[in-house]
């Protein structure tokens, strides 16, 4: 599903009067989101699941077929965790 379908269910299963004000409502959604988790702080929607980060240690490794290596600085990286509601609509 596209962001542009997406917006469409929003808009048909939100009752917006427009696309344009359900487009905003996802906007004001991811950028919440976005804003939180640059804050380090998770976003729990009980029964949806939990927005976090997670921070990912440094990491060396090797190019296959080469002899070349690579280092991959440590960082902050976002994680979902789904939560049993929606594990169990898709398990069915």
């Amino acid at each position: 599903m596209t962001k542009a379908e997406f917006v469409e269910l929003v808009q048909k299963n939100g009752g917006f009067d427009s696309k344009a004000a359900a487009e905003r409502a996802v906007k004001a959604f991811t950028d919440s989101v976005t804003a939180a988790l640059k804050k380090k702080e998770s976003v729990s929607l009980v029964g949806f699941g939990t927005f976090s980060t997670a921070k990912v240690a440094k990491k060396t490794g090797k190019i296959p077929g080469t002899d070349k290596t690579y280092t991959k600085a440590a960082h902050t990286a976002p994680k979902f965790k789904f939560g049993k509601t929606i594990k169990d609509a898709v398990a069915k």
